[in-house]
């Protein structure tokens, strides 16, 4: 499902220029988990892919002002429909992690996927979206050797707070578990 630059051939493509290299023999072992929506609390539209790929229009809503000159991007956007979009292939670094430590280890971005779910924290994720990451963290663990799936708020402690409470880490689990 992933080819050799880790583009997953399924997922709408988006490119986004906010990557880099990942450092030589850093190998892919975490997946982060997050979770965005622009305007916040408002779901659908384009503002999330705007964000990521630059071409945001920060005076289109009050809330876009803070993100003026922000540079950002993630792997992957699970939408609430349950649509993937990829901007960044998972052999290149996406800034999405920001200042993080994961198992004594700093720099997450260095060694992780970063997936966000359309949605905020105190909303339920759909169905489809916990339907499409079970099948997206499944392609990614047969590629990689993956060693956890993390939320953002673990890697960014009291910095950061997604996916937040929604989020149902026991069933995303028992998903995993029943391939």
């Amino acid at each position: 499902m992933l080819d050799q630059e880790g583009v997953l051939g399924w997922a709408i493509q988006v490119p986004s220029a906010n990557c880099d290299e990942r450092p030589d023999g850093e190998a892919i072992s975490l997946v982060v988990i997050h979770a965005i929506s622009l305007p916040p609390g408002e779901f659908g539209g384009d503002a999330i892919e705007r964000l990521f790929t630059n071409t945001l229009d920060c005076a289109a809503h009050p809330y876009f002002e803070t993100l003026h000159g922000l540079r950002v991007s993630a792997h992957f956007l699970v939408r609430r429909g349950g649509d993937v979009v990829q901007f960044v292939p998972c052999g290149k670094r996406a800034w999405h992690a920001g200042a993080s430590r994961y198992a004594g280890r700093e720099r997450c971005n260095d060694f992780s996927v970063g997936i966000e779910l359309e949605g905020t924290g105190d909303i339920a994720y759909t169905n489809a979206q916990y339907e499409a990451l079970a099948v997206l963290v499944g392609a990614l663990a047969a590629r990689y050797p993956i060693a956890d799936v993390v939320a953002h708020s673990d890697i960014a402690p009291g910095r950061k707070t997604d996916p937040g409470p929604a989020f149902d880490w026991e069933r995303l689990r028992a998903v995993l578990r029943s391939g």
